[in-house]
């Protein structure tokens, strides 16, 4: 059974620990298929430091071209409120019944699941793709996979490393090696974070 990937994100912008997920998501045997997914309003984090919707959806385009098996899906951006992947991934199981979605996670992310809208719910709907990344403690992210599993979550676990980047990073200082090179020049060429 191939499934479909849920690559969620603000992508603000999309940076190079996001392109190494994509990279070994394009390369599993397990997938065969990406939706690059911008978040409208994030629930968890401020948006006032987005740029506008249109940049970012752009980004996502940009990368999804490198890679055979993303596409950019904007499902987000035609509803009203905040972000939240449980009303999310409701609404593409009703909209593609005969998809086998996963939703791809991150370690830091994983680490505070349980603050998510509807976790438990959610836990039991599909299930996660996780990477680990660098910055996150091996500790805690070993006991988050052991908690999770068993309260049900079925976790499909990445072994590539994906490097310590952040989106905010970036925009403290915007440096050409925190991001792929042809995002770095749609952003220069647009003047976004102040290039």
């Amino acid at each position: 059974m191939l499934f479909t990937a849920i690559f969620g994100g603000t992508f603000n912008p999309f940076h190079n620990g996001h392109y190494e997920m994509l990279k070994a998501l394009n390369e599993s045997e397990k997938i065969g298929k990406i939706l690059i997914m911008p978040d409208k309003i994030p629930p968890h984090k401020s948006a006032d430091e987005l740029i506008e919707d249109a940049d970012r959806i752009k980004m996502c385009e940009i990368v999804a071209n490198d890679f055979s098996k993303a596409q950019v899906c904007d499902i987000e951006f035609k509803r009203e409120g905040k972000s939240y992947t449980y009303d999310t991934v409701n609404l593409l199981k009703e909209i593609y019944p005969n998809e086998n979605f996963a939703f791809v996670c991150g370690g830091d992310m994983l680490v505070y699941f349980d603050k998510w809208y509807k976790a438990d719910e959610l836990m039991k709907m599909l299930p996660f793709i996780v990477f680990s990344r660098t910055s996150t403690d091996n500790d805690e992210f070993n006991s988050s996979i052991k908690r999770f599993s068993e309260k049900g979550m079925q976790i499909i676990l990445m072994d590539n490393e994906i490097p310590n980047i952040s989106s905010t990073d970036f925009r403290k200082t915007p440096l050409e090696e925190f991001v792929p090179q042809r995002v770095f020049e749609f952003i220069k060429g647009r003047g976004l974070y102040g290039l």
